[in-house]
């Protein structure tokens, strides 16, 4: 199975047993030891957002009673000139997951806005670095004037157990934009992300499954990610549906300013980004934005975005769309939204 690694994409679908909503997660093969050691030391040295050391944490910056009015400069639509000015807020809003959901789409679509500020990296406070405390996680945040709304995105928080009991400590006012895509897509393109970062390692269908097309794994972190309904119930704990925006990632493919016009609506916005920013690019296969007033040249995601698929046998597409029906079917009643994967 061959497809776009960036956004969107489906997978066939029919009939097969792989495990059911109550399956347990279960531990790693024996024979997968030395791809968990790979995973181990690619997690510990590669993954980007982790917490910068501590000599290098920047102090929280004071807050001025009235900031002043920021500059404009001609023909930017009203955006602010970044001067410096306004102050540094906890975010209002988080994209708070999936991983290769479309999260990065998601966000550089709405830094167009002139009232959303956005965190550029992923912190990882909430999952890696909560010890270095709230004050900490404020200096890090853009500056915002009144009326403007601070945002940041780590797709992993939404599969951290602890992410949303600290969220609501920090606020519980805060609103949360998960983007969903299909499950088995998300799997098999997490897999070919892994896959560009460490060359060697085992076959998705070893790492997918158990005994060659035995149970599935839920152990293995692309699988379990997947397991949406699972993940929003440890939410729910704490916050109420209505605090959720779920984003649709096909629907943030095939009708980018449809989606952004809910995200705009939910966190209280003028549509802004409309159907005039966008364009397909058929080469990378997902949207990107067109040139911006005295930009030289349109502007897309980067390389690692579009990156192409693995080849997938059938049989372990199969065997994956109906491990993920029960759960996906759970989720659509949970959120009283049908994503159409099945």
């Amino acid at each position: 199975m061959a497809g776009s690694g960036g956004l969107g994409g489906g997978a066939g679908g029919s009939q097969g047993a792989g495990g059911g909503p109550g399956a347990a997660l279960r531990a790693p093969r024996a024979p997968l030891l030395f791809a968990a050691l790979v995973l181990g030391a690619y997690c510990l040295c590669a993954l980007p957002g982790s917490c910068p050391p501590a000599g290098h944490i920047p102090a929280p910056a004071p807050a001025p009673a009235e900031p002043p009015r920021a500059a404009r400069s001609p023909g930017t639509s009203g955006l602010p000139v970044a001067s410096g000015s306004g102050r540094r807020r906890f975010p209002q809003a988080l994209i708070v997951g999936v991983k290769k959901g479309g999260t990065r789409a998601l966000l550089e679509f709405l830094r167009l806005h002139p009232d959303v500020r956005a965190l550029g990296s992923e912190p990882h406070f909430f999952d890696r670095c909560y010890e270095r405390g709230l004050a900490w996680y404020r200096s890090l945040m853009p500056r915002t004037l009144d009326g403007q709304i601070t945002m940041e995105k780590t797709p992993s928080y939404f599969v951290t157990r602890e992410a949303p009991r600290r969220i609501h400590g920090m606020s519980p006012a805060t609103k949360l934009i998960v983007v969903v895509r299909n499950p088995v897509t998300r799997a098999i393109s997490d897999y070919a992300q892994m896959l560009s970062k460490t060359p060697g390692l085992p076959s998705f269908g070893t790492l997918a499954f158990r005994r060659g097309l035995g149970p599935v794994d839920t152990a293995w972190s692309a699988v379990r990610i997947g397991l949406y309904a699972q993940h929003l119930d440890n939410w729910l704990r704490y916050f109420p549906l209505s605090r959720f925006l779920f984003v649709s990632g096909e629907r943030l493919v095939s009708d980018p300013a449809g989606e952004l016009g809910h995200v705009q609506d939910f966190l209280g916005l003028k549509r802004v980004v409309t159907d005039k920013h966008f364009y397909f690019n058929a080469t990378k296969g997902f949207p990107c934005l067109k040139k911006a007033q005295g930009s030289g040249r349109p502007r897309c995601l980067g390389k690692s975005k579009g990156r192409p698929h693995p080849r997938v046998p059938e049989a372990m597409v199969q065997r994956l769309r109906a491990f993920y029906r029960p759960f996906n079917r759970k989720f659509y009643q949970m959120t009283g939204q049908d994503f159409g994967w099945d």
